[in-house]
Order: structure tokens, then C-alpha cells, then sequence
């Protein structure tokens, strides 16, 4: 039996594996996202503390665990779908 943590605690270790990627300005980290193309966004490490963020966080521990396939941490979304909504997450 495992100990369950909370999305933001998950999000932030994810984080810390995957923050040395190159090109990424502090307080920000890449984000891999698409379907069959994977496209490379780099985001606002604010989002851990949003709902939105957390749910596909959540997803991506489910779907690679911390195998992610990039090397970086995969989100498991359409693209369009994500470009959507970045800017809920903003607000």
C-alpha cells in the first residue's frame, strides 16, 4: 500500500527531475505535448498550483509513470487541446 500525495507535491517532483532541460528560464519548465508529434512548450511553473495543470499531471503519472518518452515530463493531450487551455490557466 502506497502513500497517496497530492497533485502540486506530485507536479513538484516531476518537476525537479525533469528541470535541468536546456533553454528553460527559471521558474518555468518543458512540457512535451501531442499525440503522435510531440511539441515542445515551455510553461510557468505556476500552473502546478491550478486544477487544469494537476489533472494532466495526473495523467501523465498514470499513463508513463516517470518513464516519460522525450526525456522530459509527456503530457498525454492533443496539442490544440492544450494550446486551448494555457490561457484558463493564466487567469
Amino acid at each position: 500500500m502506497g502513500i497517496k500525495m497530492s497533485p502540486l507535491i506530485q507536479g513538484t517532483r516531476i518537476l525537479r527531475r525533469f528541470s535541468n532541460s536546456g533553454g528553460v528560464p527559471k521558474g518555468h519548465c518543458a512540457v512535451y505535448v501531442g499525440e503522435i508529434q510531440k511539441k515542445r512548450f515551455v510553461v510557468p511553473i505556476s500552473y502546478l498550483s491550478e486544477p487544469l495543470f494537476q489533472d494532466l499531471l495526473t495523467q501523465a503519472e498514470e499513463q508513463f509513470g516517470f518513464d516519460h518518452p522525450m526525456g522530459g515530463l509527456t503530457i498525454p493531450c492533443i496539442e490544440d487541446v492544450f494550446v486551448d487551455l494555457t490561457p484558463r490557466l493564466r487567469s
